[in-house]
This record gives C-alpha cells, sequence and structure tokens, in this order.
C-alpha cells in the first residue's frame, strides 16, 4: 500500500482550520447563554436594596434594565420571589413579590417605580403572595433575605392568563424558555 505524503505546512493549516471552527462553534455557543443580562441601577448584584424599595419606605419597584435578548425572543417574562421566607435560617416557603409576562422583547428596561399604566404595551401582570397584581417590596419578618429578579425570554407570545399566579405562569412558560438573566438583591428590616 502506497502512502500519500501531505506537506506538514498544509496539515497544519487543515488542523489550525479546525481548531478555529471549533473554538469558534463554542464561542457562539457561550454568547447565547453569557449575553443575557439583567441589572438594576438602584443597588448592587447581592448589594443591599434602599428602603424606598421595601415595605418599609415607598414600596416602589427598582429599576431594571437587561440586554442581549436572544435572537428569536418573543416575549419577556420578570419574576422576583424570596426563597427565605419567613426565615432565612428555617426557610418554608419562596415569596413571591412580582409577576410579569409578555413584556415585548423591544423593551429594554423598567423604570422605577413604574405604574400599570407605564408597563410596556401589551405587558400583564400576574399576582403576588398578597393575592395583588404590581409589585409588592421586600418586607422580611426577621433576618436578612435575598430578592431574586428573574427575567425569562420567551420563544411565543402567552395568551392571557388572567392574573396568574408564579406557578402557573412557569407552567405556561415551560418548553418556551430560550435563556434566563438573573439579579439578586437583600434586604433586612
Amino acid at each position: 500500500m502506497h502512502k500519500q505524503y501531505i506537506p506538514a505546512s498544509l496539515r497544519l493549516l487543515f488542523l489550525s482550520s479546525l481548531l478555529a471552527a471549533s473554538i469558534s462553534d463554542l464561542a457562539a455557543e457561550g454568547a447565547q447563554t453569557m449575553n443575557f443580562k439583567l441589572q438594576s441601577p438602584d443597588f448592587n448584584e447581592h448589594g443591599p436594596i434602599a428602603k424606598t424599595f421595601t415595605c418599609d419606605g415607598d414600596d416602589v419597584s427598582p429599576a431594571l434594565t437587561w440586554s442581549g435578548i436572544p435572537a428569536n425572543t418573543k416575549t419577556l417574562a420578570l419574576i422576583i420571589d424570596d426563597p427565605d421566607a419567613p426565615d432565612p435560617k428555617a426557610p418554608k416557603m419562596t415569596w413571591v413579590h412580582w409577576v410579569l409576562y409578555n413584556i415585548p422583547s423591544t423593551a429594554l428596561e423598567l423604570p422605577q417605580g413604574v405604574s400599570v399604566d407605564a408597563l410596556p404595551e401589551g405587558t400583564l401582570q400576574g399576582k403576588n403572595d398578597w393575592k395583588k397584581t404590581g409589585y409588592g417590596g421586600p418586607c422580611p419578618p426577621i433576618g436578612r433575605h435575598r430578592y431574586f429578579h428573574k427575567l425569562y425570554a420567551l420563544d411565543i407570545e402567552l395568551p392571557d392568563l388572567n392574573e396568574p399566579t408564579k406557578a402557573e405562569l412557569e407552567q405556561a412558560m415551560q418548553g418556551h424558555i430560550l435563556d434566563k438573566a438573573e439579579w439578586v438583591g437583600t434586604y433586612e428590616r
């Protein structure tokens, strides 16, 4: 059997192009999950939430901004909850503070203290654990609690779910989440 000679420079060129393609694929994969970001200009990541955004203050929602929305996103959904209720040393439940869905994919923020009339057009609200729609700020009975602000990129516009609970919204989102971004703040009375 006769072996064909391939010059080292061609072998190196071939291996280099394979490596470049692999790196490019990994970068594209990472870009999908690493670019979607949520943040708040009103508090640092894992930092304390100011009193004005709580039941001890004005109980207004903090400003939220996001970027890197994945391609093919039709709408966004926002859930703010506290997994440390009632006591961070012995949590028994996750308390839901705000449920929003069908936020248009063209929206890039929610301003501080946003009213229902100022929500992006088409945005619908669900019920929080006070059995009301709208934002309910941190109001922990004891200890320092964590407040998770979770933004979901969805590949559909959901039907009107008639003020869903967090669980009902999560069920409706199943199989339609393209990506998730998160920002966490803390509060202690």
